[in-house]
């Protein structure tokens, strides 16, 4: 890592709200509609059609608001936005400028290496999304598909606090998991439904101000952020170390070459002359308006962690985990009021169930085992009816069955063997089986007991405790 130079890093979330119709109009909003049967004379910007705002729209940007602590406006203001591209029919995009219906706020962002870093977030504001540009299908001509047009979107526009191109990915991973836990956007990355802007400058290490910045558009991945602005970061250093400028600019990411190349030059707000929306008159937000989208809000992340690390004595790194989304910390929830312990159930859920997940690229919100089965799982754990192998053994059944945990340990003959006795006589007899072996442990070689244990486990085809097996070689050695 370059430690001469210091990068400095703002990103714009654009979030597509999950209402049923648009911002402006009643058209339905549907992803993957045949093109352009999803625009009515609203979106069209035909003559005499005029907008009306959705009031659902209003209220899931209040409660993001809410969520981060922000601002809310008591009265803000739609402006236009002008300019020009083909699939934008109106020449202007109805957004808000001096007066967002968010104001400040705070973020909190948990980083891979445990810590949080609070991120303030500038404002949020509502505007329309436009149609989209097909370049694909029609040789030598672009198609227009104006479905998207007037779609709802918050445009969440953070400080300049990240420092790494890791902090941006986590960020917008952070923002992901809180709209879609708020329930305000389905968060789907591949359909659009939440792309990022990364702003990115550098200046030398210990200075206090500002570099030219560039703009990456409409990135759709949380790994393609941090690919993106770690290559911009070095992109724009190696400029400055050979003595030229950075030129402020609109870049795009290509993901197969791995790298940012220029759109066209970078416009500054007063390119786009905006002024207050004569159609639309301006939006007050009342208290009582405030007050019943706060009481229809779900426990917040942090509220929840705080809970966890309280109610179950769980660290905070693991409560951080289990909180980092909605289907996680509700199935983690599930499975502790069964009567699994919380540090068990814990380390399953964010350990084999993790893995499987990602094995079968399936998400919490898909997972086979239900709460039930993976509580008497742990309870069978805790127990001591299976050891930590079995367990795992059953795991892998119930992934694919409805079966109850206690009915594939019946049938399959899996409780685990813990009879002192029955114990002693299977220790007694490996040991006499490899007499080599129990020289080489009175010789100091005392790692071969694992031998001898592995010898145990496999006569009692994986029914031994290993603790108790463990124990016992010892004490039957001497050692």
């Amino acid at each position: 890592m370059n430690t001469t130079w210091e990068p400095v890093i703002g990103i714009e979330i654009h979030v597509q709200l999950a209402t049923e119709s648009k911002i402006f109009s009643s058209t339905p909003v549907e992803f993957g509609a045949e093109p352009n049967v999803r625009a009515n004379l609203v979106d069209l910007a035909m003559p005499g059609a005029l907008p009306v705002l959705n009031e659902e729209a209003v209220a899931m940007a209040v409660k993001f608001g809410l969520a981060i602590g922000a601002e809310i406006s008591e009265t803000c203001i739609f402006d236009r936005k002008n300019y020009f591209y083909p699939d934008l029919p109106k020449g202007y995009q109805i957004s808000q400028f001096e007066s967002p219906i968010v104001g400040r706020g705070q973020l909190s962002v948990f980083l891979d290496d445990g810590s949080v870093r609070e991120i303030s977030i500038t404002r949020a504001h509502l505007e329309e999304d436009a149609g989209k540009s097909i370049h694909d299908r029609f040789r030598q001509h672009t198609g227009i598909d104006l479905n998207r047009a007037g779609t709802p979107l918050l445009e969440v526009v953070t400080e300049p606090d990240m420092r790494s191109a890791a902090e941006a990915a986590a960020c917008f991973r952070q923002l992901h998991a809180l709209v879609r836990w708020l329930d305000i956007c389905d968060g789907n990355l591949a359909e659009g439904s939440m792309r990022c802007d990364a702003n990115v400058s550098v200046r030398p290490a210990g200075d206090t101000g500002f570099g030219e910045r560039t703009e990456i558009k409409n990135i759709n991945s949380f790994r393609f952020v941090e690919r993106a602005v770690n290559y911009e970061i070095k992109r724009q250093i190696d400029i400055l170390e050979h003595g030229g400028e950075i030129v402020r600019e609109t870049r795009q990411y290509d993901a197969t070459r791995d790298m940012t190349f220029s759109m066209r030059g970078k416009e500054l707000s007063d390119d786009y002359r905006y002024f207050p929306d004569p159609d639309l008159l301006p939006l007050r937000i009342t208290k009582s308006f405030r007050d019943s989208v706060r009481a229809s809000m779900p426990e917040l992340p942090r509220q929840m962690l705080d809970r966890f690390v309280a109610d179950f004595g769980i660290d905070r790194e693991v409560a951080a985990r289990l909180t980092s989304n909605r289907e996680i910390a509700t199935y983690f929830e599930s499975t502790v009021a069964l009567g699994a312990a919380p540090l068990l159930s814990a380390n399953w859920i964010l350990g084999d169930v993790a893995a499987a997940l990602n094995r079968d690229e399936r998400d919490y919100s898909d997972v086979p085992v239900s709460a039930q089965q993976l509580a008497d799982l742990v309870k069978r754990l805790e127990d001591q009816t299976l050891s930590s192998n079995l367990a795992k053994d059953v795991f892998d059944t119930i992934w694919s069955s409805d079966e109850s945990v206690d009915e594939i340990i019946d049938r399959r003959g899996l409780r685990q063997l813990s009879d002192a006795d029955e114990l002693s006589d299977l220790v007694q007899s490996v040991v006499t089986a490899h007499p080599e072996q129990v020289e080489q442990i009175r010789g100091g070689a005392t790692k071969v007991v694992g031998f001898l244990v592995g010898q145990v486990m496999k006569a009692s085809h994986g029914r031994a405790d290993p603790r108790q097996v463990n124990g016992l070689l010892k004490r039957m050695l001497n050692i």
